[in-house]
């Protein structure tokens, strides 16, 4: 099978129809609308009934899915990202060095912050998404180049 890529998880339910909230959802709305199809536990599944409540999305499937299955879609289904975009999941292990050349460590996590996305580093340093700081992601070297200074 294909990678696949995350894109929520079944919540707690909401109503009696089996709709349920989606928790972490991905912030592409459109696979929370009636007719989209995905994956939950690895198996295929469509969208049959969407609202919101409390700005989250709750959705209702063709088939009936256990809470905290992983809701996932092939990496092919991805809109393709413009140049010098890329997705979060993309970044999580490349190699993070300083323009001087130290080695800083790996991206472990990508976490959204209140200003700004921040690299999470194997070696505990966090790194702001910012171009202050992060000169260059070089997906097909497979590394992340960053301003000196962020990691002391």
């Amino acid at each position: 099978m294909n990678e696949a890529v995350r894109i929520g998880r079944v919540g707690r339910p909401h109503g009696i129809d089996g709709a349920f909230f989606v928790e972490q959802p991905s912030s592409d709305a459109r696979w929370w609308k009636t007719g989209a199809t995905f994956l939950a536990g690895g198996e295929q599944v469509a969208v049959v009934g969407h609202r919101t409540s409390s700005g989250r999305p709750v959705i209702r499937l063709d088939k009936p899915v256990e809470r905290g299955t992983v809701l996932e879609v092939p990496r092919e289904a991805l809109p393709p990202t413009e140049e010098d975009e890329y997705y979060a999941f993309q970044l999580l292990g490349l190699p993070v060095e300083e323009e001087s050349g130290r080695a800083l460590g790996t991206v472990k996590a990508v976490t959204p912050g209140v200003a700004n996305d921040v690299l999470e580093l194997d070696t505990g340093i966090l790194l702001p998404m910012v171009e202050d700081c992060v000169r260059d992601i070089d997906l097909g070297a497979r590394r992340i180049l960053v301003a000196a200074g962020f990691a002391d």
